[in-house]
């Protein structure tokens, strides 16, 4: 596994974009702070670039490094999820323009994943994680389920997990208030 997290690493401190093994789907990535890697994300889905993407994070602590206020039910959200959770922040900052909504918010997931969390402990920054499709298809399941036209549009191809049949869903989504109600987005 160190050698994977050595060779990723390297794509995305280049600005490139990874295909990698998460706690939910296989995901595309890429440095959530350059806006370069973005675009090349968005271009590579298909995807509008003022729809906002999903940024992992291994520590919630690092949640005021990229969120203005974070209201203190967001810490007993994410503490007692039994499942991936990707919580949806107003105030988003520290961010390339392009990972942020247009509302000025922000979905982040704090990974629990080996190979995720020992990459964004290495890397320092949050990484972006979306479903390795094309916009409009249907999110794979399996990594033998990606695409070509993804695989070969990506930089670097993560060598751990390719052969997992475990049926893993996208994260709950739940949007937070800044006063701390929330809903659900996607359960």
């Amino acid at each position: 596994m160190r050698q994977e997290i050595n060779n990723a690493l390297e794509v995305l401190k280049n600005g490139g974009v990874i295909l990698y093994p998460t706690d939910t789907v296989w995901g595309l990535g890429c440095d959530a702070t350059n806006e370069e890697a973005v675009a090349k994300v968005n271009a590579l889905k298909g995807r509008s670039a003022d729809k906002s993407l999903i940024i992992l994070l291994d520590n919630e602590n690092k949640l005021q490094s990229y969120v203005t206020e974070i209201p203190e039910v967001a810490y007993e959200l994410i503490e007692y999820a039994e499942n991936p959770m990707t919580i949806i922040f107003s105030g988003a900052k520290n961010l390339a323009k392009n990972v942020i909504n247009t509302d000025g918010t922000i979905g982040i997931r704090i990974v629990k994943h080996d190979f995720c969390e020992q990459l964004l402990q290495r890397f320092r920054k949050p990484i972006v994680s979306t479903s390795a499709n094309i916009s409009g298809e249907p999110t794979p399941k399996f990594f033998d389920e990606i695409s070509d036209e993804v695989k070969d549009a990506v930089d670097y191809i993560v060598d751990l997990d390719q052969e997992n049949r475990t049926v893993k869903k996208p994260s709950t989504i739940i949007k937070l208030g800044p006063s701390g109600q929330f809903e659900f987005i996607r359960k």
